[in-house]
C-alpha cells in the first residue's frame, strides 16, 4: 500500500509537470474542473494520511514529544506550501494565512478538541493528561494568536488590519524566537511535560527513556529511512499544491463562496488526518498525545504561518491582512479563554467537549452568515 501511494502520488506529480497547463487551462468546463479537482484533492489527502503514517512510525522509535513534533511540523509544511502558493498565485489572496490560521485554531482548539473530549468522556469517564505540557502549549499559542491576529487591528501606522514592512519583520522575527525557545523547552530539560502522566508510585516514561539512554544504532539506522519516506510523501502535496491553489481559486470565485473558505478548505484539507490521530489517541485513553497534537497544531502553524506569510508579501510587495474582523476576534478570545479553563485541572469530561464544540458549531454559522 505505501508504494502504491507513493506511485500515484509521483505520477500524479509527472503528469501535473508535463500536462499541468492543459489540464488547468480546462478549469472553465465544469465536469472536467470538478476532475481535476478531485484528483488533485484525493492525492493530496492519501499523501497526507502517508506523512501520518510515517511520523507515527517514528513517534514509536522516539517516543514524545518527538513524534508529534514531526508529524505537527510536516503538516504544518504543507500548509505553508498550499497557503504559499495561492498567495503568489496570479490574482494573490491577502487575507488568506489569516483565514488559515483561524480556520486552523477553531477546528484544532474546538473541532477536534470538542469531539475527543466528549468521545473521551463518554469511553472514559474523565481523563488525566500533563498540566505543565498544556500550560506551556497555551502560553504560546495565546501571544502568537493575539499579536499577529488581533493587534494589526489596533495599530495606527497602516489600516485594514495590515503591517507595515517593518512591523513585518518584527513580528516574523519575534514569532520564530517564541516558538523556537518553545522547541528547545520540548525537546529539552523539561520534555517531561509532554509525556503521559504516569499513575502515582510509578516512574514516568520520561524517566524510563532517560535512564536508557539513547538509541541504539540499529533504532538508529531504522529512523533514516523512515525519514526518507516521509519526505517522499511530503514532496507531492508541496508540488501539487500550486495546481491545487489554482483550482481553489477558480472554484471560490466561480461559485462565489465566502473568501474564508478557501483558508478552510486548506486547514480541512492539510489537518484532517492529524485530527483523526488526535481522536484515535483519545479513543485509546491517551488525552496527553492528542493535546500534543491538537495544541501543537495550533502553535506550529502560529509559528511557522504567520513569519511565512508577513515575509512573502515583504518581499513580494503584496498586501498581507492578518487582523480579524470584530467578530472572530470575540470568537478566537472565547476559544483562547476557553481552552485555558478546560486545561486548568488535570482532569477533562464531556462538559469541556460540548461547550468547544458549540463554539465550532457558531464559527461555522457565522462562515456563511456573517
Amino acid at each position: 500500500m505505501m508504494l502504491f501511494r507513493l506511485a500515484c502520488a509521483w505520477a500524479s506529480v509527472v503528469a501535473f509537470q508535463l500536462f499541468g497547463d492543459s489540464l488547468l487551462g480546462q478549469l472553465g468546463a465544469p465536469l472536467p474542473s470538478l476532475l481535476v479537482f478531485l484528483w488533485l484533492l484525493a492525492v493530496i489527502i492519501w499523501s497526507a494520511f502517508g506523512v501520518v503514517h510515517e511520523a507515527e512510525e517514528l513517534a514509536e522509535r522516539l517516543g514524545e514529544p518527538y513524534g508529534t513534533l514531526i508529524l505537527t511540523l510536516s503538516i504544518v509544511i504543507i500548509e505553508v506550501a498550499l497557503v504559499g502558493a495561492v498567495m503568489l498565485g496570479a490574482k494573490g489572496a491577502p487575507t488568506l494565512g489569516r483565514d488559515t490560521m483561524f480556520a486552523v485554531l477553531m477546528i484544532v482548539l474546538n473541532g477536534v478538541v470538542g469531539i475527543g473530549l466528549l468521545i473521551g468522556g463518554l469511553r472514559h469517564f474523565s481523563q488525566r493528561y500533563n498540566l505543565k505540557g498544556a500550560s506551556a502549549y497555551l502560553a504560546v499559542i495565546i501571544p502568537l494568536t493575539v499579536i499577529p491576529l488581533f493587534l494589526p487591528n489596533f495599530t495606527t501606522s497602516t489600516t485594514d488590519g495590515t503591517l507595515t514592512s517593518f512591523q513585518a519583520v518584527a513580528f516574523s522575527i519575534f514569532t520564530l524566537a517564541l516558538y523556537g525557545a518553545f522547541l528547545i523547552l520540548q525537546t529539552g530539560r523539561h520534555s517531561a511535560f509532554f509525556h503521559e502522566p504516569a499513575p502515582e508510585g510509578e516512574v514516568s516514561a520520561a524517566a524510563a527513556i532517560a535512564e536508557g539512554g539513547e538509541a541504539s544504532s540499529s533504532t538508529a539506522r531504522e529512523i533514516l529511512p523512515r525519514i526518507g519516506l516521509l519526505l517522499a510523501n511530503i514532496l507531492p502535496i508541496v508540488i501539487l499544491s500550486k495546481s491545487l491553489a489554482a483550482v481553489l481559486d477558480f472554484g471560490i470565485v466561480k461559485l462565489g463562496a465566502p473568501t474564508a473558505l478557501g483558508g478552510i478548505l486548506i486547514a480541512m484539507v492539510v489537518f484532517t488526518p492529524e485530527c483523526i490521530a488526535a481522536l484515535k489517541a483519545i479513543t485509546g485513553n491517551q488525552l496527553q498525545r492528542a493535546i500534543n497534537l491538537c495544541l501543537g497544531a495550533a502553535a506550529s502553524t502560529l509559528g511557522m504561518t504567520v513569519p511565512a506569510v508577513l515575509l512573502i508579501g515583504v518581499f513580494t510587495g503584496q498586501p498581507v491582512v492578518l487582523g480579524l474582523s470584530a467578530t472572530n476576534m470575540v470568537i478566537a478570545a472565547m476559544t483562547l479563554l476557553l481552552s485555558t479553563l478546560t486545561f486548568t485541572g488535570t482532569r477533562t469530561t464531556m462538559l469541556e467537549g460540548a461547550v468547544h464544540l458549540a463554539v465550532f458549531f457558531v464559527f461555522i454559522v457565522l462562515v456563511f452568515s456573517p
